[in-house]
C-alpha cells in the first residue's frame, strides 16, 4: 500500500505547480484523496479533497478559485493544479488516500495512507 507525491519544487509568486499523487497496491477508485500541507512550526491542514467517482472536489478557503484537485482512475493518479502561487502556500504537502463515510475531510485522522510528502517553496 503505498502513496508517491511529486512535483514540488521552488518557484516565484504568481507562477503554478502541480502535484501528482500515485498510488498502488490497494482499490483506488474506492478511496477519497486528499492534499494536506504542513508549514514550519505549523499543524497539518487539509487543502483539497476528491471524492472516489472524482465527482466531488472539497478545497480550503484560501486556495479556492487557485487550486483545482483530479483525479485519473485508470492511472492511480491524483493531482493538484496550484495557480497563482503566494508565499503562504509554502508548506510540505501530503497526500492520503481515506473511505471517510460522511466524515470531515479536512481531519487527519480521517485518512488511512499517507505519502511522503514533496516540499513547495513560493519565494522571490
Amino acid at each position: 500500500l503505498q502513496l508517491q507525491a511529486s512535483g514540488g519544487g521552488l518557484v516565484q509568486p504568481g507562477n503554478s505547480l502541480r502535484l501528482s499523487c500515485a498510488a498502488s497496491g490497494f482499490s483506488f477508485n474506492v478511496y477519497a484523496i486528499a492534499w494536506f500541507r504542513q508549514a514550519p512550526g505549523k499543524e497539518r491542514e487539509g487543502v483539497s479533497c476528491i471524492g472516489s467517482s472524482g465527482g466531488s472536489q472539497y478545497y480550503k478557503d484560501s486556495v479556492k478559485g487557485r487550486f483545482t484537485i483530479s483525479r485519473d482512475n485508470a492511472k492511480n493518479t491524483v493531482y493538484l493544479q496550484m495557480n497563482s502561487l503566494k508565499p503562504e502556500d509554502t508548506a510540505v504537502y501530503y497526500c492520503a488516500a481515506g473511505r471517510l463515510y460522511g466524515r470531515s475531510w479536512r481531519s487527519w485522522m480521517n485518512y488511512a495512507y499517507w505519502g511522503q510528502g514533496t516540499l513547495v517553496t513560493v519565494s522571490s
